[in-house]
């Protein structure tokens, strides 16, 4: 039996762009994903978050099932072009969807995780030159700061960017997520800039001297293994590390990008003279937590083509997600014990973990989605079994609380815990809804 502390926060999360919906209310203006959506081949059937859950107008409902479950901790995200729908413009009327949000959770026992940044940049910041402006930085020191002095009084966890690698690499080298750029100079310096624009706003964030409050960042975490022991693939699997976690581990803890990965990829993108004296020290301000995200592993071999010569090959085709992702939990082991060894001794949260499978609604009315319940329940054994070893994980953000809208896949992707009727809106829990909701009343894993 695995027993987690009274204390350990069970939580799940969401993304503003995928569960909102009211694109075009209050004075929201357009972000680079409104507009990625309406570009045709980007979304699976030309899907967008025009309405997606709507959650705008059923916060109240859905809080309501975070108190039916027993979540202590729950993580959204706020939409920046909701609040700022113009440059330099701050709008009331944005920020207070997020206020009831915020008092709804509050009156129902439930602590809110803020996450300023989940990819959504408007496109009045794309327009000015998005992330590959440095001024970049400036922009989302305004908004931060703002968001702070407006939400401190009530929220206490803080997270800067969820997930730099998808807004940088997904979104400008490979295209694959908004703005669709497909350039890999492009890609690092917009990488850059992000990370930068989280060491200016945790800089801000302390400047402000809030009492009893933690800020951190999450990033995307996906270890890498060699598909063989031949020195090849064991250098490919160091590559992929590299670009995938070593990127952005490195200038936030280590306040340096690592010297293996600038050799190689300046090749291909140039120099780097985007980063200026003074830039990796603010990277690397002090982050009172790291939030991981962590879905699955990489098997790495090496070829002779592509820019880092590496491809991934496929793991236990048997034991894989809807998005055919292999499911490891013994990864995620290794990648905490890890962290510990060589990057930090701040806490951690697993800010968002979980599976997409292809689960409906059965003839009695329920989903039996007991594929996702057996891959949390061996996520959670190896998430205790890492704290044994001194791990320090403080939290089990689950992702996600609903189906909702999964970037370039639409609708056809089901992470959530809760089904949702896209044509209604009723939502419906599944059973893994019902056994989340026993196991964090237990606190134990049978």
């Amino acid at each position: 039996m695995v027993t987690f502390a009274k204390d350990f926060k069970f939580g799940v999360a969401t993304s503003a762009y995928q569960i909102e919906g009211a694109v075009a209310e209050n004075g929201r203006t357009p972000s680079i994903w409104d507009t990625f959506c309406r570009t045709p081949g980007n979304v699976f059937e030309g899907q967008t978050g025009d309405i997606t859950c709507d959650h705008y107008h059923r916060y109240r409902e859905d809080v309501g099932i975070l108190r039916e479950l027993g979540i202590d901790s729950y993580r959204f995200s706020i939409s920046w072009s909701r609040v700022f729908p113009a440059y330099g413009v701050y709008d009331p009327k944005g920020m207070e969807f997020y206020r009831n949000l915020i008092r709804e959770l509050k009156q129902n026992g439930i602590e809110p995780m803020v996450t300023l940044y989940h990819w959504d940049l408007p496109m009045w910041a794309y327009e000015r030159g998005a992330w590959l402006n440095r001024e970049s930085v400036t922009w989302f020191k305004e908004y931060a700061t703002r968001v702070f002095e407006e939400l401190s009084d009530s929220v206490k966890l803080w997270i800067t960017h969820n997930e730099p690698f998808c807004a940088s690499i997904l979104g400008y080298d490979l295209g694959v997520h908004a703005p669709g750029h497909k350039n890999l100079g492009e890609a690092l310096i917009a990488a850059h800039h992000i990370l930068l624009s989280h060491g200016v706003a945790v800089e801000a964030f302390r400047e402000c001297g809030f009492k009893d409050s933690k800020i951190g960042i999450t990033l995307n975490l996906t270890p890498s293994y060699p598909a063989s022991n031949s020195r090849e693939d064991v250098e490919a699997a160091s590559r992929s590390d590299g670009l995938s976690n070593r990127w952005f581990l490195d200038p936030v803890f280590r306040s340096s990008y690592p010297e293996d990965m600038k050799e190689a990829l300046g090749r291909f993108a140039g120099g780097f003279d985007f980063i200026k004296d003074g830039d990796l020290q603010t990277i690397s301000a002090s982050n009172d937590f790291l939030g991981v995200n962590y879905y699955t592993r990489s098997l790495v071999k090496y070829v002779q083509d592509g820019v880092l010569n590496y491809q991934e090959v496929p793991g236990d085709s048997r034991n894989t997600t809807a998005m055919g992702w292999e499911i490891c939990p013994e990864a995620l082991y290794d990648l905490m014990l890890r962290l510990r060894r060589e990057y930090t001794r701040v806490p951690i949260y697993i800010t968002e973990n979980g599976a997409a499978f292809d689960d409906a609604l059965a003839s009695d009315g329920h989903v039996h989605d007991t594929e996702r319940i057996d891959y949390v329940k061996r996520h959670l054994r190896k998430i205790a079994e890492a704290n044994e070893q001194g791990a320090d994980i403080r939290g089990y953000y689950l992702w996600s609380l609903l189906d909702n809208f999964e970037w370039g896949y639409g609708y056809s992707r089901k992470f959530g815990i809760v089904h949702v009727d896209f044509e209604t809106q009723e939502r419906s829990l599944k059973d893994s809804a019902l056994w989340y909701r026993d196991m964090i009343s237990s606190r134990t894993i049978e």
